[in-house]
């Protein structure tokens, strides 16, 4: 039997409709002019030139697959029935009902994209054994399945597979009915009852998509929004909810609240109405799109007037259906910033756009991430066999998020990261790998101060340890950490295997920013203004190569993998830290110090005792920055939250007063975190990110970790509790800012113990 057409978006709310959406009346009633229009219909053949819509048989063939994936599970629950000794009556009435959301509940998926699916079967049927062992073991027998990937310990427990080449995410919920109507209504609170938080969270996303839907004034024109929208996000490096920035349904939240603050806009109306409010919206002031709703259930839902760690979300987005939720509470300081100036860049080329200078294509151009910055991480990961790989990439980036975080945190918030969401293959390598990059940049605003130091080394290392708590690590799976300069960069992240020349560098970097002029750049190649701000770029590449100041890290036993050694150092890539699994038992979370750590100077460090050596340091010329402090990011406060909203915009005098009630009344200032406050930021997120595989156990973690008191940034953190590491991937050239610092460097060599064998590492100086 197929699946209701009601489950898989078939019915759906009017095209228009006079009833009144979101919690703020519309900034414009205004319909589409003929210039609009006509870009609309440019804008939408846009799309569908760039392959962003499926064919008609693809959508037979998903719809195909959910029939037969319905059939599935109500054979599985109708045979669970029978073995249980149920009547025959219950046999014959037992039931499950397959939902979807995503993407494809919304009806903006396109070409191979996933099926986000959900599973509603009786309370006498579980997620534990008879959906994660039974089912998954029926699933394992079919030819149609492969890739069948079960992830119970997620934060959304799912079963991945692909059935018949469609890419399937299986979610399941015991709701506390016996029998499960084929009409359930997913939308009623009453699911809700009785049932734990994972199945909560798993029927959540049904619950929102279904809301969405409703809150809209016409699907139409939010869903070629959308599209668009997710397109855009994507090519310019800002759609991933794993590293920090937006996913599916964030951005469906942002878009949905523009089309209710512009009801009557037609899809090119709305992305330049989407661009103008986002980069005036003054964040932390929450998006929502209806009022926050409490439940005599007892579901916590965000609300930073009573919850503590709701304070220190960064860019809410709060989903409609209850318990209401902050979507985007992986956000952080750099990852706000990136999006931010992503956000700007996009409003500046439609403002181009409206005066018919630019065309679509512009503001759809490729973000070219490798010529943005002078310094990155890269993070190889490798391991022994493809299924082995694939979820031990998932899990390392799982964790990449939070190096971003402790970064952040260790540096004061002076030192921000971009991390790319994509990953990178080698395909001239024999093994199986991918690599994973973050770029590194002091923040903006702050000046190059007298002596100013970042070492990052610890904070690192406590990322390292991190990663290797893996609990279904197996031989093979590895991490290499290294730093490398742009010009380092290996060829396989380019397109073509090889760098394009490079261009000014006002054409990449992301933008928005004001020249000293009062002028604006953008970060694209089609758009230029004239900044008087110097470019180094070209100057630095045109500078005689100097030896490389490089210094490889050694793993932490007897067991050296030299970089001639390993496979990952070859070549183009520089010396890495080889990354060695821990002891298999778990270290317990204490509570977290989250003081940001203080710089430190290695020139001053005391060295360990025993059997260690103090040696030399280089005599290398410290590069000093003697120039005015500069006033440090911390102290920037965030809006009072009676502020609110400003959107200010010319042609719309009440913008102003409208979004005003966004707010939450009776909010005290002092409830909302200050932007680069950190403090608790770390502690939430290490709660939160017990997802996708889980973390194995370790116990005596100080038999392989030697303790350096070298490093003044490693303290006993929440949740980890790790010495300090003797060794560490990172220090292997000077990061410096994008204004043209030098790139001399201060060389620190660490102690040597008899037992434990180190490399000399740089210190990364700014």
């Amino acid at each position: 039997m197929m699946v209701g057409t009601q489950n898989l978006g078939g019915s759906l709310p009017p095209l228009n409709s006079p009833k009144s959406y979101g919690i703020t009346k519309p900034l414009s009633l205004a319909g589409p002019s003929s210039a609009d229009i006509k870009r609309n219909v440019e804008l939408e053949k846009y799309l569908v030139d760039e392959g962003l819509y499926e064919s008609k048989d693809d959508t037979m063939r998903r719809e195909e697959v959910l029939g037969r994936i319905d059939q599935i599970v109500k054979h599985w629950v109708k045979q669970l029935t029978q073995q249980r000794g149920y009547t025959d009556q219950m046999v014959e009435d037992a039931n499950a009902v397959i939902f979807t959301f995503g993407s494809y509940r919304l009806g903006v998926h396109g070409p191979g994209a996933d099926i986000d699916t959900l599973c509603v079967g009786p309370s006498y049927v579980n997620r534990e054994e008879d959906f994660f062992i039974i089912l998954h073991d029926i699933l394992a027998e079919m030819e149609e399945v492969t890739e069948l990937h079960p992830v119970p310990d997620a934060h959304v427990p799912v079963m991945k597979f692909k059935f018949q080449g469609i890419p399937i995410d299986l979610l399941y919920a015991s709701i506390s009915l016996l029998v499960v109507p084929q009409d359930l209504d997913i939308s009623s609170s009453s699911v809700l009852c009785d049932v734990d938080e994972p199945t909560v969270r798993s029927l959540n996303g049904c619950r929102v998509a279904d809301q969405i839907l409703k809150l809209v004034p016409n699907f139409e024109h939010f869903r070629t929004t959308l599209r668009c929208l997710k397109y855009w996000a994507k090519k310019r490096g800002v759609y991933s909810n794993v590293t920090g920035f937006l996913g599916g349904v964030n951005w469906a939240l942002l878009v949905a609240r523009v089309c209710q603050l512009y009801p009557n806009a037609i899809p090119s109306m709305l992305v330049s109405r989407f661009f103008r409010v986002y980069t005036q919206w003054r964040w932390p002031n929450p998006v929502m799109l209806c009022a926050i709703e409490e439940d005599e259930l007892g579901f916590p839902v965000w609300d930073p007037r009573k919850n503590h760690r709701d304070r220190y979300h960064l860019m809410p987005i709060i989903t409609p259906a209850y318990p209401c939720m902050n979507s985007s509470y992986n956000v952080s300081q750099s990852t706000l910033r990136v999006m931010t100036e992503q956000f700007q860049f996009g409003n500046n080329i439609l403002q181009e756009i409206e005066l018919n200078k630019q065309h679509w294509s512009s503001l759809f151009e490729q973000y070219m991430f490798f010529e943005a910055y002078k310094n990155y991480l890269q993070v190889d990961i490798v391991a022994g066999d493809a299924e082995d790989l694939l979820a031990w990439k998932g899990w390392v980036e799982s964790r990449f998020r939070q190096l971003t975080l402790k970064i952040e945190r260790d540096t004061n918030g002076m030192l921000m990261c971009h991390p790319q969401p994509n990953e990178y293959v080698d395909t001239a390598r024999q093994f199986l790998h991918c690599a994973f990059f973050m770029g590194l940049q002091r923040a903006e605003g702050v000046g190059g101060q007298e002596c100013q130091q970042f070492d990052i080394r610890g904070t690192v290392d406590e990322f390292r340890q991190e990663v290797n708590m893996y609990m279904f690590w197996k031989p093979g799976m590895d991490v290499f950490v290294s730093h490398v300069r742009r010009r380092q960069l290996p060829p396989f992240v380019f397109p073509n295997g090889y760098r394009r020349p490079r261009q000014s560098r006002h054409q990449n970097q992301p933008s928005g920013k004001t020249g000293e002029d009062g002028t604006v750049s953008h970060s694209g190649s089609v758009v230029e203004r004239h900044a008087k701000r110097k470019n180094d770029s070209e100057m630095m590449d045109a500078r005689p190569e100097k030896p490389e100041k490089r210094a490889s890290l050694s793993p932490q036993s007897l067991d050296i993998v030299s970089p001639e050694s390993s496979a990952i150092t070859t070549g183009w890539t520089p010396p890495v830290c080889h990354l060695r699994r821990p002891p298999s038992e778990e270290i317990e979370a204490e509570n977290l110090n989250t003081e940001c750590t203080e710089l430190t100077n290695f020139a001053r460090n005391e060295c360990n005792s025993g059997s260690e050596q103090v040696l030399e340091v280089d005599s290398m010329a410290l590069v000093q920055e003697c120039s005015d402090p500069a006033e440090p990011l911390g102290k920037c406060v965030t809006p009072d939250p009676s502020d609110v909203v400003a959107c200010v915009s010319g042609q719309e005098e009440n913008l102003d007063r409208n979004l005003r009630s966004v707010s939450i009344s009776g909010t005290d200032s002092q409830l909302l975190p200050r932007l680069l406050d950190t403090k608790g930021v770390v502690d939430e997120v290490e709660k939160d990110s017990k997802t996708f595989y889980g973390t194995r156990t370790t116990g005596k973690i100080a038999d392989s970790v030697q303790p350096s008191r070298s490093c003044g940034q490693n303290r006993d953190y929440e949740g980890f509790g790790f010495p300090a590491a003797n060794s560490d991937p990172l220090g292997k050239e000077n990061l410096y800012s994008q204004s043209g610092m030098s790139e001399d460097l201060q060389v620190i060599k660490l102690p040597y113990s008899s037992s434990h064998k180190f490399s000399s590492v740089e210190k990364l100086v700014f």
